[in-house]
């Protein structure tokens, strides 16, 4: 395996240790991910915890929160009724804890991307772009803009995401341009 292909491994392992450990993936979840052993994906989210104790507290403070409260809330305030935390079904109750802690996190992405979408859309109509904003797809936006407005649209763009809401951890936006979709660069 050449270097490029290995730090693609190496980010895909990563992604699928940060996203499953902080969603409640299991050992078993895990392993099946990175086609590991099950004690080894153990060994993995047990150094996770070790070393980002804080992420763990974290965790545990929501389903505590959602238990008490028996809804979750983004962090603009939308608020997610989860009923079934308390369920002694343990699949229902799993699956409810999963979704405490996953709706903070997604939801609170979802609120700011469409908040970014807002002045995005304001700010092309006011300053007379014919650039127009054609998709959303998770953290990602798509816009068909004619190649003369790219200088002028790429910090529009940047500003709006980046600087959607203030939070402890800067926001990062990558910015690519292509003919099409999938040539982007």
């Amino acid at each position: 395996m050449g270097p490029l292909a290995q730090t693609a491994e190496h980010r895909r392992a990563a992604k699928a240790i940060n996203f499953g450990i902080i969603y409640g993936l299991s050992p078993f979840g895990l392993a099946q991910q990175l086609g590991i052993d099950q004690k080894e994906a153990a060994k993995f989210i047990a150094a996770y915890f070790a070393r980002y104790p804080a992420v763990r507290q974290y965790l545990d403070n929501c389903l505590e929160e959602v238990r008490r409260t028996g809804f979750t809330t983004t962090l603009l305030g939308r608020r997610r009724p989860i009923p079934e935390i308390t369920s002694p079904v343990a699949n229902l109750r799993g699956l409810a804890e999963r979704t405490a802690l996953n709706t903070p996190l997604q939801g609170t992405a979802a609120d700011l991307i469409k908040l970014a979408m807002i002045a995005i859309h304001h700010q092309l109509a006011a300053q007379n772009f014919r650039t127009r904003m054609i998709l959303q797809v998770h953290d990602e936006l798509l816009f068909e803009a004619p190649p003369d407005e790219l200088d002028r649209l790429r910090p529009l763009v940047r500003a709006a995401m980046e600087q959607v809401h203030t939070l402890l951890v800067p926001l990062v936006v990558d910015l690519k341009a292509g003919p099409n979709w999938r040539d982007m660069k």
